[in-house]
């Protein structure tokens, strides 16, 4: 006997996941369950943004977080690492915590949300053919490549709709949804504190939210690994205010007598910044 679907709803709450919610509701689409993964990472107004979604489609979003926190996982938890690895090399045994993420060891997005997530999904999948609803925007060719994205239990409706990025979040400006203005400063929004963001949400998460920006430079100052490869927290704060005391002056922010000058501020002869 064929198993029933239970349909699922992977829900960030950014403007491409509440765009295909939105719509599916309106289209009388099924859904079963909206999931949404919390990091502990979101911006305020994201949380206000789910909270608000689930009171006015009067749909339960379901939350499911890490057993430990993101913090404790940095700083404190215990990692079994060889003799050989470069961090007990560096570092030495007995080096607790996993340190900020990298580009090729994102393990916040493993610890944060498919381990929460599958954890919370084991106990449907013994009794369902299990379905997922994924916000991939219809010009997301890269992520629709990607072999996760590509698994035949995926749906993406988005692409069946020809919704862009832009499509989606018009849309859910049209359905009275702003974000607090979130969509307004960063062109797309993930976790405040990702060292994976460009240097340019970097300047704005420091001017528009300056409370979150001490708490960066605060987990920096006391992480074994720098914030970014070519600088920590303190000078990328160094280099920004220096942009802005050339902006003032009407001096160029980038070129050789620019980054020379910076190289200066920061004491560093190596030309990696």
């Amino acid at each position: 006997m064929d198993k029933p679907v239970f349909n699922v709803v992977s829900f960030s709450g950014g403007k491409d996941s509440t765009a295909m919610l939105l719509k599916m509701i309106e289209e009388n689409i099924p859904i079963d369950c909206i999931l949404f993964c919390d990091t502990g990472l979101e911006f305020p107004q994201m949380y206000e943004h789910i909270d608000r979604v689930e009171k006015e489609t009067g749909l339960s979003i379901t939350r499911v977080k890490p057993e430990q926190p993101f913090e404790y996982m940095m700083f404190e938890q215990p990692i079994k690492r060889g003799a050989d690895s470069p961090i007990t090399i560096r570092y030495g045994a007995g080096q607790k915590g996993h340190g900020w993420a990298g580009p090729k060891m994102r393990w916040c997005t493993q610890k944060l949300k498919d381990i929460p997530r599958e954890r919370f999904l084991k106990a449907f999948k013994p009794y369902y053919e299990m379905r997922y609803y994924v916000g991939i925007a219809a010009d997301e060719q890269k992520r629709l490549e990607r072999k996760n994205n590509r698994n035949p239990n995926h749906v993406h409706p988005l692409v069946d709709w020809g919704m862009t990025e832009a499509d989606c979040l018009e849309y859910c400006y049209r359905k009275g949804y702003d974000w607090g203005g979130l969509y307004k400063i960063f062109d797309r929004v993930s976790c405040w504190c990702c060292p994976l963001q460009s240097l340019e949400d970097l300047r704005k998460l420091r001017v528009n939210f300056p409370d979150l920006w001490e708490q960066l430079k605060e987990w920096d100052d006391r992480n074994f690994r720098t914030f970014r490869p070519d600088y920590t927290v303190r000078e990328l704060e160094t280099r920004f205010r220096f942009e802005e005391e050339c902006t003032r002056m009407g001096k160029p922010i980038k070129g050789k007598a620019f980054m020379a000058e910076l190289r200066e501020k920061l004491g560093r002869e190596d030309k990696n910044i």
